[in-house]
């Protein structure tokens, strides 16, 4: 019996799907049904229910499964172990992230990162929220970043940082002139909000509900540059991390205020496969993550040059 069967019974049981399975192994659909069966001829049981649209396991397979993935995972921790001798910090890493850290927030991250360890590969993927956890549930990323991280069966979530949340308006709105504005005011403005099945708009439907408001939503979309692009043409106000309206603010396309009251923040996530063994670039990757040396504040006293007066 080799590893790679066992590796492709346990991808084919985490994806509940034969073409994920042959897609992580990098061989055909009909070779993984082989394998199945090999599997199945040297045990002398099913492994998995014949007839169903799903993948469901025997008893058997249940047995098996469990087995197959701890000895997956050792011999995963073996080979990172072995590459960390040869003290190498090389290989690939795919992150799959949510489009406003990718965007805004990432790159200066990975120019640090490349910079240090140029032998490193690393793909970057700009995702939902929800296709972040599945991309790490399914093996298909190797690291996610998601912002309000929630708890989920097989993931491991670590904290990366927090982000401020900002008022922004055109510049020709009524809030342009001042420095600050409190949720009592926004809930009577025109409000450009996020899709209501994102994390971040469900925490901005708690902030205002929790001080027995309600905002207005007069346009919603599922990512923050086009919540910029509607707020810039004075179609409303809207409320989104600080370090994705850098370029607005420097040319003077959209104005920033801070929310009145304590400072709001939106935290990040990175997420990777629980009990699965980080190789170097991956550990290193996460390091350089967590050193936090973007600062997430902006001084009051900064906001006049930020907002281009």
């Amino acid at each position: 019996m080799q590893i790679e069967t066992l590796k492709a019974f346990r991808d084919l049981v985490e994806s509940r799907s034969f073409s994920k399975a042959a897609q992580l192994n990098k061989i055909s659909q009909s070779a993984v049904s082989q394998q199945i069966r090999s599997l199945e001829e040297r045990f002398g049981v099913p492994l998995i229910e014949r007839g169903s649209r799903k993948v469901q396991l025997t008893k058997e397979g249940e047995i098996l499964y469990h087995a197959a993935r701890e000895i997956v995972d050792i011999y995963t921790r073996i080979e990172a172990k072995i590459t960390e001798i040869k003290a190498s910090v090389s290989g690939n890493i795919r992150v799959s992230a949510i489009y406003s850290v990718g965007l805004h927030e990432l790159p200066y991250y990975l120019k640090k990162f490349l910079k240090l360890y140029p032998e490193v590969n690393i793909r970057v993927e700009y995702r939902h929220s929800r296709q972040v956890y599945q991309d790490i549930i399914e093996g298909n990323s190797d690291i996610g970043i998601v912002a309000y991280p929630s708890p989920r069966k097989l993931i491991k979530i670590e904290p990366f940082r927090k982000d401020r949340m900002v008022v922004i308006c055109s510049p020709t709105h009524r809030f342009s002139q001042l420095k600050e504005v409190g949720l009592e005011e926004i809930a009577r403005e025109g409000f450009i909000a996020f899709s209501s099945d994102m994390p971040t708009r469900r925490e901005l439907d708690k902030l205002f509900r929790d001080r027995g408001l309600e905002f207005r939503p007069v346009m919603e979309f599922d990512n923050v540059e086009t919540v910029k692009r509607a707020v810039e043409i004075d179609a409303g106000v809207a409320i989104v991390p600080m370090a994705t309206i850098t370029q607005e603010i420097r040319n003077g396309t959209l104005k920033m205020l801070e929310l009145s009251g304590p400072p709001c923040y939106r935290p990040i996530g990175i997420l990777y496969k629980s009990g699965r063994m980080l190789t170097p670039a991956m550990r290193k990757f996460i390091e350089i993550l967590q050193k936090e040396e973007v600062p997430i504040d902006t001084p009051l006293d900064f906001l006049n040059v930020k907002n281009g007066s």
